[in-house]
């Protein structure tokens, strides 16, 4: 059975997902990049990015499992891009160039309706105004026997399992404390909300930490 998961998801020992004061400069908010050192020298990162080489180890390992078997993703707005309010005609189709990492049917959450963007490579940006539930439905039915991946960010995140709609968590937690930011756990409470580690490794760049939901009878 499909599952929805959140994988390869970057936090501070203080827990947060993201910097503050995201902009064109800084897509990850001020310090942002710091969360994200275990995974930039991976053979993963550098084939995404069409950069030869690329460590193969520990941290290329969870890289390459974020990122496969899924069939569909769920972004916020704020992972497609930085506008506000309805959208502007400035072209703008995401950060990633005209070929996405996707490759799969992704789905935006919105408050302001937007036609379709079909890209390269396979992904298709979807605009979904009817909230997290309407976006799951649509996911799931795109995404087949495969799972549905919740790719971010920390509100987005954070609507899901309060919802209780995740089924797996994978973070990488970086050695970087940001101090302020945007905080993954404030108010969530994991273990009732049923989640419990089931493997936890740990790498000079990052401690890796998957949490599963169990249901109970």
């Amino acid at each position: 059975m499909s599952k929805v998961r959140v994988a390869g998801f970057s936090l501070s020992l203080d827990g947060f997902g993201a910097g503050v004061e995201q902009s064109l400069d800084d897509p990850l908010g001020k310090r942002g990049k710091e969360l994200f050192q275990w995974y930039f020298g991976t053979r993963t990162f550098h084939a995404m990015t069409g950069q030869p080489g690329g460590a193969q180890d520990v941290d290329d390992a969870y890289a390459a499992r974020a990122m496969a078997g899924f069939g569909a993703f769920i972004l916020g707005r704020n992972m497609f891009g930085p506008q506000r309010g309805p959208w502007p005609d400035d072209g703008w189709k995401g950060w990633w160039g005209e070929d996405p990492p996707y490759h799969a049917p992704t789905f935006v959450l919105t408050r302001h309706p937007r036609e379709p963007i079909p890209m390269a490579g396979g992904t298709t940006f979807h605009f979904v105004t009817e909230g997290i539930e309407a976006a799951l439905a649509q996911a799931h039915a795109a995404a087949g026997d495969k799972d549905v991946k919740i790719g971010g960010g920390v509100s987005t995140v954070r609507q899901y399992l309060q919802a209780g709609l995740v089924d797996e968590l994978h973070f990488a937690i970086s050695p970087v404390v940001l101090g302020r930011g945007e905080a993954l756990f404030a108010g969530l409470d994991l273990p009732a909300l049923g989640f419990r580690v089931v493997e936890h490794v740990a790498t000079a760049a990052a401690t890796h930490v998957t949490l599963a939901r169990h249901v109970r009878a």
